[in-house]
């Protein structure tokens, strides 16, 4: 490869980058304000149900290319990466400032590089474990901020067990679907297909419909539907691509820009962030630095 084209490859990797930090920077805030209306459950299950819908279309016009035999694999990424951390981190934001939920969404790559030496056979060198360590700390500081005694906030953790299920997710996909001949919009097409059904009963098995009569409910809707569309399908599409081009770990380091945009966002609605979630989150991203380092 010339450096040309090695120079065009990093620069458009840098570019998703940033722009998937601006999308999933900006998620979280779109849970609260459709919490506003709707139950964790609904909101989790109308994210992705509305990506379900964006890729119907694209789904079909593809139906040829699609590799049904790999089935399995797009089931255990749609739900790993996908349906559970969405349902995951509604329920959080029922409890958490979406601040939070952003900042603590930065041990994503530390949770990836624990699952890669554990489980896919990837070294971890003595400076990433460091950084692992780091990492770990500061999230700790970002579960018990604001604590007069020692107290662990469960919500928070439904944070932690998402990124846990994001770093397992990244590994397996960077493993067994990147080299399967498809492009990422079909991929990602193919990994809604298998979960969005299943949101769709959970939505409409619930109170969602008379839930739409009430004040807010049309912002609320918007902001969950945005939420599916840009956070869950484009994100996916073009975070599936930065896989194929980059490494599963710097894939995950768009995780540096997730926190300070969900920390804007948050202070624009006024919620209170505190001294101990901006050292917090600073460790997570001096491990988050150290990982990639050595990556």
């Amino acid at each position: 490869m010339s450096n040309t084209t090695t120079k065009s490859t990093s620069a458009i990797a840098w570019f998703l980058l940033i722009l998937l930090a601006l999308v999933w920077g900006s998620s979280f805030i779109l849970v609260k304000k459709s919490l506003h209306v709707f139950q964790a459950s609904q909101v989790g299950s109308l994210r992705i149900f509305s990506a379900f819908c964006f890729f119907v279309p694209i789904f079909l016009y593809n139906l040829k290319k699609i590799p049904f035999k790999d089935w399995y694999k797009f089931l255990i990424v749609g739900c790993l990466g996908n349906l559970f951390p969405a349902f995951l981190f509604s329920l959080a934001g029922t409890k958490l400032d979406s601040a939070i939920s952003g900042a603590l969404n930065s041990t994503t790559p530390l949770f990836t590089l624990v699952i890669g030496g554990l489980f896919f056979n990837n070294r971890i060198t003595k400076r990433q474990l460091y950084g692992i360590i780091l990492g770990f700390v500061g999230a700790l500081m970002l579960v018990l901020a604001g604590k007069e005694k020692i107290s662990i906030n469960l919500y928070a953790l439904l944070v932690i067990l998402a990124t846990l299920l994001y770093g397992i997710n990244l590994q397996f996909t960077k493993k067994y679907l990147t080299n399967i001949g498809l492009d990422s919009l079909v991929i990602t097409s193919c990994i809604f297909m298998t979960i969005g059904p299943v949101s769709g009963v959970v939505l409409f098995s619930s109170d969602f419909v008379d839930r739409l009569s009430q004040d807010g409910a049309l912002p609320a809707l918007g902001y969950g539907v945005l939420l599916g569309v840009m956070g869950s399908a484009i994100a996916m599409v073009l975070f599936n691509r930065l896989i194929q081009m980059t490494s599963a770990v710097l894939a995950s380091s768009v995780t540096y820009l997730i926190p300070i945009v969900a920390m804007i966002w948050g202070a624009l609605d006024h919620e209170a962030i505190l001294i101990e979630h901006y050292l917090g989150m600073s460790i997570i991203l001096v491990g988050v630095y150290l990982v990639n380092k050595s990556s």
